[in-house]
């Protein structure tokens, strides 16, 4: 920006005391009040975390490099910030405020880093994975809001591993999408589609990440799950998925997503479901009711959560835009 066109305030006698309240003061100049706001919170935490680690100088240019590294390993089929942002527990946290749940309504889960644009729309009896070393399994689901009502037309996004635990984006030659579909609800609300059992598998930890993990003796494997995203004007964006009960990583997923209410069983297929669906006597059956909420019912819910979380910590704040500002008035 032209300097001459910003009206800097003076500083001064900058020291470890000081820096903290300059920093603060001039980022405090434009007029977009969350930004500031959101400037002020970071610059004083930040700040505090070297002074509570007494940072040194090689600690802080160990983490400019590794930061760098994480930016020159991603691209278009990998996401290493958010793989970052996963396994810091960020992820998980960011969409526990930002999309906040009623009883009785379906949990958020971490989106991942290999969510995709490329899949197909699929229609209820589609088979979606074509491995052939995957264990067949039949998944129906319904969609639902609070009060039990089908809810029809939602968009559904749904993607997971082939058997060997790699997505699709993962093969450097793959001719097409796989493992992966986008649906829309029934009137009934249900959809259903043909699948391959979840596998556990490890994250990406041939990059930075997987260094971090290795340094802080972490293992890099999530449980055996299945993502789903859900869209429709009117309801809250849901991101979610369903896990495995049992895997032997279900306690200690690398990315922090499992939540109790989203483990489920497996099932084995009767006769007459078999007959009914078109898919063998025996085979594995994965059934599940997704619960959506409004978008009204959750930014409800967020603007009085954030103002008793910011009210515990002495904060006075008015919501603007659906996000707590400070309130000076």
């Amino acid at each position: 920006m032209d300097p001459s066109k910003v009206k800097v305030p003076p500083m001064k006698d900058l020291s470890s005391e000081t820096i903290t309240e300059n920093t603060i003061l001039i980022n405090s100049q434009g007029p977009d009040v969350r930004l500031k706001y959101v400037m002020e919170r970071l610059v004083s935490h930040i700040h505090d975390f070297a002074r509570e680690t007494r940072l040194s100088t090689k600690e802080w240019m160990a983490a400019i490099e590794f930061l760098t590294a994480v930016g020159q390993i991603c691209s278009d089929v990998r996401q290493e910030f958010i793989l970052l942002s996963d396994i810091l527990g960020l992820s998980l946290l960011v969409d526990s405020i930002d999309h906040p749940k009623p009883p009785a309504s379906t949990e958020g889960s971490v989106l991942g880093p290999f969510h995709s644009h490329e899949a197909e729309v699929m229609s209820n009896g589609d088979t979606m994975a074509h491995d052939p070393n995957g264990d067949p399994c039949l998944v129906v689901c319904s969609v639902k809001d609070v009060a039990g009502n089908p809810i029809e037309g939602v968009k559904i996004d749904i993607w997971e591993t082939d058997s060997s635990g790699h997505y699709d984006v993962q093969y450097a030659d793959r001719k097409g999408p796989d493992g992966r579909c986008v649906m829309k609800s029934d009137k009934e609300g249900i959809f259903w589609y043909k699948a391959i059992k979840p596998v556990p598998y490890p994250i990406p930890h041939d990059g930075p990440v997987g260094k971090l993990l290795e340094k802080l003796h972490r293992h890099p494997w999530r449980p055996s799950h299945m993502h789903f995203m859900f869209e429709k004007p009117g309801y809250d964006h849901l991101i979610t998925a369903l896990y495995l009960r049992g895997d032997p990583y279900e306690t200690s997923d690398a990315v922090f997503g499992v939540k109790d209410s989203l483990v489920v069983d497996l099932h084995e297929i009767d006769e007459e479901m078999a007959k009914k669906y078109d898919v063998k006597p025996g085979s594995l059956l994965l059934k599940h009711n997704f619960v959506l909420v409004t978008d009204k019912e959750v930014n409800d819910l967020r603007d009085r959560k954030s103002k008793e979380a910011l009210a515990a910590l002495g904060r006075k704040v008015k919501i603007l835009n659906g996000l707590p500002v400070p309130d000076v008035d």
